[in-house]
């Protein structure tokens, strides 16, 4: 087992859910609750990666953050470098490429709560950031860490995008899914077995407390 492969990729989903969640959350409010014309265009636009290729999207995301792209001109001159073949170009690949998977959740959890709660707090005095601390997020628990969950998981089993804008690069940019394929291709299926199998059973463990808390939260309210 290539434990500093096991460690990147947990760093990467970690620090992509946690960026995740920061954008995801304002971002599903405003989606499920603003009047913005653009909701529509900016919902679809979240929405692109649920359908778009992960290779399609790793392409562009590389195009863009290259050396000679508008991105990586951007941040060279700044003194960052390129974010191709980088830790922090996974991050951004991942961020991007998940950010579905945590919008979704949380805009349909806000857009289930009743607007009559949100205006007899507003009638009682409370200001809206108020409101939405301490009734919005209570009430949406369960679409949060349903969120969470999912944005965890499902950047560690990326692949296309975090091959495409990371390359393979050992102890720098080569996660669980890509040393797996490597595996594969030079027909060591039992490293590639046991890894897989590891991943299975630890996506598994982690999507079971998602379904217990809401077979609980939905008896808990019959």
């Amino acid at each position: 087992m290539d434990y500093t492969a096991v460690w990147l990729t947990l760093k990467l989903a970690l620090v992509s859910t946690i960026i995740l969640m920061l954008i995801g959350v304002p971002l599903a409010w405003w989606l499920a609750r603003g009047e913005s014309f653009l909701r529509t265009l900016v919902g679809t636009l979240v929405s692109v990666p649920l359908v778009l290729p992960p290779s399609i999207l790793g392409f562009y995301l590389l195009v863009t953050m290259g050396s000679d792209g508008f991105i990586g001109q951007m941040t060279t001159s700044l003194g960052l470098g390129s974010f191709a073949f980088t830790f922090q170009g996974l991050v951004i690949g991942s961020v991007i490429y998940s950010i579905p998977f945590v919008v979704g959740p949380i805009q349909s959890t806000f857009e289930s709560i009743d607007q009559k709660i949100l205006q007899a707090s507003y009638t009682l005095g409370a200001t809206p950031l108020v409101t939405f601390r301490n009734i919005v997020l209570p009430l949406s628990w369960h679409g949060l860490v349903t969120s969470m969950i999912l944005g965890f998981a499902h950047t560690i089993g990326e692949f296309g995008v975090v091959l495409m804008i990371g390359g393979n690069i050992p102890g720098e940019t080569q996660v669980l899914s890509v040393l797996i394929y490597d595996h594969v291709e030079a027909l060591e299926y039992q490293q590639a077995h046991m890894m897989s199998f590891i991943l299975l059973v630890f996506s598994f463990l982690i999507l079971l407390p998602m379904y217990i808390t809401r077979k609980k939260t939905k008896i808990r309210y019959v």
